[in-house]
């Protein structure tokens, strides 16, 4: 039995109460399912700005209806400190998923994406610093490798930041560690890599690359790659990250005040993924016979991102089940079901 398996056991039978902000996006609802199934007791703030009622409805349809009735929803923004206050009362645990992601959209609206992500980043933490909560686990990101060029990626090398998405998610990291040292409250930034999975949002400008291309892929239309198709990404199925986060919150001291890679050490071309996503339709009797339309690179993006995910292994216990094969295996069922 590893970690993850001792701390579920743990958790179904002594019921904690957790907080998970963005509770109607991707991750956050992917969180919600789990600790839900796993008998929790969970708040989930949301202003659906990001989110979506159905990703709640889907959860709902997963679970008892015990397990639902251990789940409060409030509708509110992390922007509006009484939202924040009101959400963390009795908390055990924080998982702070809710931001706005996207370099292109943080591109071309800085103030408003400075204004989720570190605003309302500061918000949640006064929040939690005030009601006393075990530990404040949060949303960091890739992007804060910036311009370093060494790989993998390792926790204590970062360059400087290409877009105004990744100052923000460093800005968290910053503060996180000074609410430590100024106010002892214990935080754990997970710098995602690339998260993919169910309930994952396909439409918009600013859609991660999977979806979007299994959507397009799905309807018969174009697929377009931001350059050579040589660009590389460690990409991370969405239970990988759930285990990171749900052992975070758990976590010793050792663990506490870090920051960690949450991704699986693989590094994966966007040429590859096309074929592998072709591929997964396929199994799944949907023929897509077009070629990827390749254009100009993207502003603000790196050319190539793969995590060494020691840290997160030594400390944290994580113990990623799934690499991408196995994870687009898994979610295929889902977005061919969904699209």
């Amino acid at each position: 039995m590893n970690r993850y398996q001792e701390v579920q056991s743990n958790l179904k039978n002594n019921s904690k109460k957790w907080l998970i902000t963005g509770c109607a996006g991707f991750i956050g609802s992917n969180l919600l399912e789990t600790l839900l199934l796993l008998n929790q007791e969970v708040v989930g703030l949301d202003n659906f700005a990001t989110g979506h009622q159905k990703n709640l409805d889907e959860v709902q349809s997963q679970v008892s209806a015990e397990q639902w009735a251990k789940f409060t929803f409030i509708e509110g923004d992390i922007r509006n400190v009484d939202d924040c206050h009101k959400a963390v009362t009795g908390v055990n645990y924080i998982l702070h998923q809710a931001a706005l992601g996207s370099v292109p959209r943080s591109i071309a609206d800085p103030i408003m994406t400075n204004s989720a992500n570190v605003t309302g980043f500061l918000n949640m933490l006064v929040a939690a610093k005030e009601a006393k909560v075990e530990t404040f686990v949060y949303a960091a990101s890739s992007s804060t490798y910036g311009d370093h060029p060494a790989l993998p990626k390792v926790e204590e090398n970062i360059g400087k930041p290409l877009s105004p998405y990744a100052v923000t998610k460093y800005v968290n990291e910053l503060y996180a560690d000074v609410f430590f040292k100024t106010y002892g409250l214990n935080t754990i930034g997970l710098r995602y890599f690339n998260v993919f999975g169910k309930r994952q949002d396909p439409e918009g400008a600013y859609a991660a690359v999977i979806p979007k291309w299994t959507s397009s892929m799905f309807n018969n239309e174009d697929v377009f790659i931001n350059g050579d198709g040589e660009t590389s990404r460690d990409f991370c199925f969405i239970e990988n990250a759930v285990q990171a986060n749900i052992l975070a919150a758990t976590s010793n001291d050792e663990a506490k005040n870090n920051v960690y890679n949450v991704a699986v050490g693989d590094r994966t071309t966007l040429n590859i993924l096309f074929d592998s996503l072709k591929s997964a339709l396929g199994t799944n009797d949907i023929a897509y016979d077009k070629s990827p339309v390749y254009r100009e690179f993207r502003a603000g993006d790196v050319r190539h991102s793969q995590a060494d995910i020691g840290k997160a292994k030594s400390l944290l216990g994580y113990d990623p089940e799934f690499r991408i094969q196995s994870g687009i295996e898994k979610a295929m069922s889902w977005y061919v079901s969904n699209l």
